[in-house]
C-alpha cells in the first residue's frame, strides 16, 4: 500500500476553517490525534473553547496583572526559548535578573552590600509569591536549626506563627515539616495584631509572618508594631524571632503610596520579604521575587553551585527549568515607569477604589471593612444585618456574574467565620468607567434579589 493512501487527507484552511476535518468532530481529550492538522485551525479551534473562559478584564477576584502593553507581548516572545536558571548560557537575562533584585534592594531599603555600592543584594526570581514564601520559610527553618544545634538544643519542633496568611503558607509548613500557628483574628480586626504574639511565640519559633496586603479584606498588618512586639519579647525572654514579610501584593504598592510606611528592611529585626511581580508588580504571569536582608539571613546551604553548560552557576529554586520572559518584562515596567509611574498608576488605582467605596456604602445594605484608604487598591465589605435581607453575598456575587463579573464572596478566618464578605481589587487597566459599570450592576442586582424575582413566573420567549 502506498504510504499518502494511509494518511488522513489534509484539510485546506484556505477554504474555511470550520469545513476541516478536525472542526467536524469533538477534538480528542484522552488520546494524541493519529494525523497532523493545519495549524490556523488548531488555533481557531482551541481559541474557540478558549471563549468559556472568563474575560480577564472583569475578573475582580484576582491580584494577577490583566493587562499589558504590546511591547511586553513583544519581549516575551523574544524569551520563548530563554531559561532563566541557566545563567552560563543565557548571561545577559541572568544580569537583568540581577538589576530587578538591586533595583527592589534598594526600593525596600536592604542595607547596603559588603565591600563596595557595586555589591548585589542577596535575592532571586521565583516563578511566583509561592515559590519565593517557600525558599524563605527555608531560610528561617535553616538559621534556627543553626543555632539551635551551635547551642546543643533540639531542633524536632519548628514552628512559624502568623495571622490569615495565604494559603501558600500552609503548603510550606506541610511540605516541610514545620507546625503552622495561625493566630486567630479577633473581632473588629482584619489581621494579626501584635499583643497576640505572647501567646504562640516560644522558643521553637523560626520566625513570625506579616502581611503587607491581607489576601481576605486587602489591609496591612501593622509590621513595625508586631517587630516591636517581638523586640520586647526579646527583652524579657531572650528569643530573638525574624520577621518575614509577605508583601505579595503591597510589596508594590506601599513605596509608592505610602512611602512614610515602615515595614521593610529598614526594621533590623525583617530577615526578609516575597513579592509578586505578577501581581501590583504589572508583570505577566509567572514571577515573583524574594529577598533577605543580607548574607547572614540566607544560609549558605540553600544555595547550589551546579556545573553547568562549562560553567558555575549558583542558584537557589524549587526547580531548574523556567522562562525567562517574566524577569525581562519585570525590568521593562520597572524602567517604562520608574518610581513617579508606579506612583500614577497606583494612585489613580486607590481614587477608583476609593470611588467605588463610597457608591458601595451608599447601596444600603453594606458595611465597609476596607475603603481602599492606606493600603491596597481595593475594598472589601459585608452585609450589615443578613437577617434583614432574603439573599446572601453569594446569591449577589451569581447575579453579578451573569454580566460576566467575577467578584468572590468568602467568609472571613477563624475566629470571625461567620463573617461572610466580598471583595474588588483595582489593578492597573481597571478603569472608573469599568468601575461605574460594575456599581450600576450592582444596583440592578440587589434590587433584583430584593423583589425575590417576582418577575421569573411571567418570562416569556425572547421576540425578534
Amino acid at each position: 500500500m502506498a504510504l499518502h493512501s494511509a494518511q488522513e487527507p489534509a484539510s485546506d484552511p484556505a477554504v474555511d476553517i470550520f469545513a476541516s476535518p478536525l472542526s467536524e468532530r469533538p477534538l480528542p481529550k484522552r488520546a494524541m490525534p493519529d494525523f497532523p492538522a493545519p495549524p490556523p485551525v488548531v488555533f481557531q479551534l482551541l481559541r474557540n473553547e478558549l471563549l468559556l473562559d472568563g474575560n480577564a478584564a472583569q475578573n475582580l477576584a484576582t491580584f494577577c496583572t490583566t493587562w499589558t502593553d504590546d511591547e511586553v507581548r513583544r519581549l516575551m516572545d523574544l524569551c520563548l526559548d530563554k531559561n532563566i536558571v541557566d545563567k552560563d548560557e543565557y548571561p545577559q537575562t541572568a544580569e537583568i535578573e540581577s538589576r530587578c533584585v538591586n533595583i527592589l534592594a534598594d526600593l525596600w531599603h536592604a542595607p547596603a552590600g559588603p565591600g563596595s555600592a557595586d555589591a548585589n543584594a542577596v535575592g532571586c526570581s521565583t516563578t511566583g509569591s509561592s515559590e519565593a514564601a517557600m525558599l524563605c520559610g527555608l531560610a528561617l527553618k535553616w538559621r534556627w536549626r543553626d543555632r539551635r544545634r551551635a547551642a546543643g538544643q533540639s531542633t524536632d519542633r519548628p514552628n512559624l506563627v502568623c495571622g490569615p496568611v495565604q494559603v501558600c503558607w500552609e503548603k510550606f509548613a506541610r511540605y516541610f515539616d514545620v507546625e503552622l500557628r495561625q493566630v486567630p483574628v479577633e473581632p473588629g480586626a482584619t489581621g494579626l495584631q501584635p499583643h497576640q504574639l505572647r501567646e504562640y511565640v516560644d522558643e521553637n519559633t523560626i520566625g513570625v509572618v506579616a502581611i503587607l496586603g491581607v489576601t481576605y479584606t486587602c489591609t496591612y498588618e501593622p509590621v513595625a508594631e508586631i517587630a516591636a512586639e517581638l523586640d520586647r519579647l526579646q527583652v524579657e525572654t531572650g528569643i530573638d524571632v525574624p520577621v518575614h514579610v509577605d508583601a505579595a501584593s503591597g510589596g508594590f504598592i506601599a513605596p509608592f503610596l505610602h512611602r512614610d510606611l515602615v515595614w521593610d528592611f529598614r526594621l533590623p529585626r525583617v530577615a526578609s520579604i516575597n513579592a509578586s511581580g505578577h501581581k501590583y508588580g504589572m508583570a505577566p504571569l509567572g514571577v515573583g521575587w524574594a529577598l533577605w536582608r543580607d548574607q547572614d539571613a540566607l544560609p549558605d546551604g540553600l544555595v547550589f553551585h551546579v556545573d553547568y553548560l562549562g560553567g558555575d552557576m549558583p542558584t537557589l529554586a524549587l526547580n531548574f527549568s523556567r522562562p525567562g520572559g517574566q524577569v525581562v518584562t519585570q525590568y521593562f515596567m520597572f524602567l517604562r515607569l520608574g518610581r513617579e509611574g508606579y506612583r500614577r498608576v497606583y494612585q489613580a488605582c486607590a481614587d477608583t477604589a476609593q470611588h467605588l467605596a463610597g457608591q458601595i456604602a451608599e447601596m444600603g445594605p453594606f458595611t465597609l471593612l476596607y475603603d481602599g484608604v492606606g493600603a491596597l487598591p481595593a475594598v472589601s465589605y459585608t452585609l450589615t444585618d443578613p437577617d434583614s435581607v432574603s439573599w446572601s453575598l453569594y446569591d449577589l456575587s451569581d447575579q453579578l456574574r451573569m454580566r460576566g463579573w467575577q467578584v468572590p464572596s468568602y467568609p472571613l478566618p477563624p475566629d470571625r467565620q461567620e463573617t461572610v464578605i466580598q471583595r474588588v481589587l483595582v489593578r492597573h487597566g481597571v478603569d472608573r468607567d469599568e468601575i461605574e459599570l460594575l456599581a450600576e450592576d450592582m444596583r440592578r442586582a440587589i434590587k433584583h434579589l430584593d423583589q425575590g424575582h417576582p418577575h421569573d413566573r411571567d418570562r416569556v420567549g425572547f421576540h425578534h
